[in-house]
């Protein structure tokens, strides 16, 4: 992995992104592939795509959505204690104890967000699962009106965004989930640019961090609707079974640091699926394979129900401890996600046949 692509993706885990509050990191997006695509834009939606290739030939839509999980500030009490609901799917556990940030117009305002002290919870309370209501944001103001000077309604909150290295090239941090699939497919374009050389590639490639899909999977469906894909290959995380209390006869043996994880099922086109797994063996690339019987829980799955249908491919990277301040993954898996897109995209022709038996 070249070294200012390392610095990028660092970037991006120091940059928040909770659904609906992604401008920040598409600027990132934008600074780094700017120089190597040969279009980049924002839509309406906030989905930045940058494009490079053969406007005549096939579209190929790459998406990784760029948003996390968070919180949005929603009440302020007269203490000056801070009051946020959740966007995206929160295990309220996950939040006590924890350092957070507060995402104002004038920058970060550092905060806390705990509950009552266990030597002052009676034996119901300790018994009991800690819901969200209990819990509240301390960012030290002495009563609601020096809060409300830099704080106000509907800003966004994230945990303490940092990154720590781990042993054997893991590295751990909240909003691996996706911001490591949305580098892999930004990181992509630069990398099938570099593969098409001067002949330039023959498919019209369309590299999209996507918004808002901890909601709903709302910005690839969009983008899809602009786009009007041929082909899709959407990138998420999936979880790896290489830990305590993962059964892998439920989720499959997904190990950090295995390869991209590439899904069969229904969701997925078998010829993009087969051909993913091809370039991965002709080029030495590690994979793991993984099924799912059902729709996904992700971008794959309104890319293959746009418009008339679209090839729909799904690459996913693993992770320990999803949605939480330490989630887990290997520097190794998203290099390698990311030259298989690039190899992908650099072999897709506008003679291609995804119609399945076809």
């Amino acid at each position: 992995m070249q070294d200012n692509a390392r610095a990028f993706f660092e970037q991006a885990i120091a940059t928040p992104s909770p659904s609906g509050y992604e401008e920040p990191i598409q600027q990132l997006n934008r600074d780094y592939i700017a120089p190597h695509a040969d279009r980049v834009r924002i839509d309406v939606h906030g989905n930045l795509i940058a494009e490079s290739g053969d406007v005549h030939g096939p579209r190929l839509m790459l998406a990784g959505h760029c948003d996390q999980i968070g919180m949005l500030v929603s009440y302020i009490d007269e203490l000056g204690f801070v009051y946020a609901q959740t966007i995206g799917g929160w295990d309220p556990q996950q939040l006590i104890g924890q350092a957070m940030s507060i995402w104002t117009q004038a920058g970060e305002v550092p905060a806390v967000i705990s509950r009552k002290p266990i030597h002052l919870l009676n034996d119901h309370e300790r018994k009991k699962v800690v819901s969200l209501d209990e819990m509240w944001l301390d960012v030290g103001a002495a009563n609601d009106q020096q809060a409300a000077e830099k704080i106000r309604i509907g800003d966004p909150v994230t945990l303490d965004l940092r990154m720590r290295p781990l042993m054997n090239s893991l590295v751990s941090g909240p909003g691996m989930d996706n911001k490591t699939g949305m580098w892999t497919v930004i990181e992509a374009l630069r990398r099938a640019k570099e593969l098409a050389g001067t002949d330039g590639l023959a498919c019209h490639l369309h590299s999209v961090s996507t918004v808002q899909e901890e909601i709903g999977l709302r910005g690839a469906k969009t983008a899809a609707g602009g786009i009007n894909p041929s082909v899709g290959i959407a990138v998420d995380v999936t979880h790896a079974s290489d830990c305590p209390t993962i059964e892998k006869n439920k989720q499959g043996d997904i190990r950090l640091g295995g390869g991209p994880v590439i899904f069969r099922g229904p969701n997925i086109n078998p010829k993009v699926a087969a051909r993913l797994m091809e370039l991965a063996e002709a080029n030495e690339i590690p994979y793991q394979r993984a099924a799912i019987g059902r729709a996904t829980p992700n971008d794959a799955n309104v890319l293959q129900l746009h418009g008339a249908g679209v090839a729909t491919g799904l690459v996913a990277i693993p992770n320990r401890y999803m949605h939480s301040a330490v989630e887990a993954i290997s520097i190794d898996d998203i290099d390698h996600v990311a030259q298989l897109l690039a190899l992908f995209a650099a072999a897709l022709k506008s003679d291609d046949d995804f119609t399945p038996g076809g």
